[in-house]
């Protein structure tokens, strides 16, 4: 059973379920669903992800499901207004690009792929109608969320309602022992939990993986800027490590690395540069691999150490007349002028170390620093 149930984990319910099921020494069958809306993985979507891995690595029954028909809908979960509906080709290439990323996790050789379109589409009103009379609105209205919007003029869909009975039914057609994801998915998990039982399946427990903070200190999201991607180049996903609030450095270690806790106590309790150092090498070890880890902290010290540059920053060659903002903006520094004229107000946008003070500054041959990571020589 080992880190099983512990590691990384929020809560397990029942837990003594889970216990009596891994203890009888037969493969369990688990599996996590994903819903493929967006396929830019970050850290927090590795958490489950690693866990999952962790229960195939321990010989039990694995399965990936791909919420080919719940992405349409979209999940309710942690949002303050309806999500855009997808369709079913956004769902297919975002799964695609997600496959490549997850595979710096899973091994999928070990993983057994399935789709709930498979059985969701089949489903007719009255087998809609008949799963409904398993939980009520009352249930429904305890979700936070719902209540927030409810008190803010926000509208819920009807479909927002259906969607935990979706995935629930999942559960049900996959007749699984365990169900995992992050904690923000508990209300749709027992959903599932209910369900199997009503419906005459096996037991299953429900495991929560523990969610991370992003580098400022606030939910890892897109939304915030504040994502150590898994995609990340290994300069840059070293830097951000370097920028996390020492105060998560130990979740961080819990849940995304594989060193043993025992150890990181021992790391923790030194010196906290040298415990942030481990800690990012761990990580773009994990990714990329030791090589790389090693050079990217030369490279950390000679920018931050040392007030060098970076030997591998990209190089951009413009038209005489371009503004600054309009290559960064080309170039992925920044992703939009509004971000400009933020970082200038901060004066986060330097050239040759001179902080630019327009927002209609012409790009002049010299090298730029966009915050206090990104770097980029212009020539033109």
């Amino acid at each position: 059973m080992s880190e099983l149930l512990t590691r990384g984990v929020t809560n397990v319910t029942p837990k003594d379920l889970a216990e009596k099921k891994l203890k009888a020494g037969k493969p369990i069958r688990v599996y996590l669903g994903i819903d493929p809306t967006g396929a830019h993985l970050h850290l927090g979507h590795s958490v489950p992800l690693r866990k999952l891995q962790a229960f195939a690595e321990a010989g039990n029954e694995v399965v990936f499901l791909i919420g080919s028909f719940t992405a349409m809908i979209g999940d309710p979960s942690g949002q303050d207004k309806m999500r855009v509906a997808l369709t079913k080709e956004d769902v297919e290439k975002n799964f695609e690009e997600y496959k490549k990323q997850a595979e710096k996790v899973l091994d999928f050789s070990k993983i057994e792929i399935r789709y709930n379109h498979e059985w969701l589409e089949k489903l007719g009103f009255e087998d809609i109608a008949k799963l409904g009379s398993h939980i009520t609105v009352q249930q429904m209205l305890e979700r936070d969320m719902f209540a927030k919007r409810i008190k803010e003029g926000n509208s819920i869909a009807i479909s927002e309602f259906l969607y935990p009975l979706m995935v629930g039914y999942d559960s049900v057609e996959l007749d699984v022992d365990c169900e995992l994801g992050g904690n923000d998915q508990y209300f749709n998990m027992l959903a599932g939990r209910t369900l199997q039982k009503a419906l005459g399946k096996r037991e299953k427990f429900v495991l929560t993986t523990k969610l991370i903070e992003g580098t400022d200190g606030r939910k890892m999201s897109k939304t915030y800027d504040n994502c150590i991607y898994l995609d990340d180049s290994a300069n840059d996903m070293f830097g951000k490590t370097m920028s996390v609030n020492d105060d998560l450095m130990e979740v961080y270690f819990e849940c995304c690395t594989d060193v043993p806790m025992d150890e990181v106590k021992k790391i923790l309790s030194g010196s906290p540069r040298d415990a942030k150092v481990r800690l990012a090498k761990e990580i773009v070890t994990l990714y990329h691999s030791a090589e790389e880890a090693e050079a990217a902290v030369a490279n950390f010290d000679t920018v931050f150490k040392d007030g060098g540059v970076p030997d591998d920053m990209p190089e951009a060659k413009v038209k005489k007349g371009s503004t600054v903002i309009d290559v960064l903006v080309d170039n992925g520094l920044i992703a939009s002028k509004s971000e400009a004229r933020r970082l200038i107000e901060q004066g986060g946008i330097k050239k040759d170390d001179v902080a630019i003070d327009s927002i209609d500054a012409s790009a002049e041959p010299g090298v730029y620093k966009v915050g206090k990571r990104k770097f980029i020589k212009i020539s033109i």
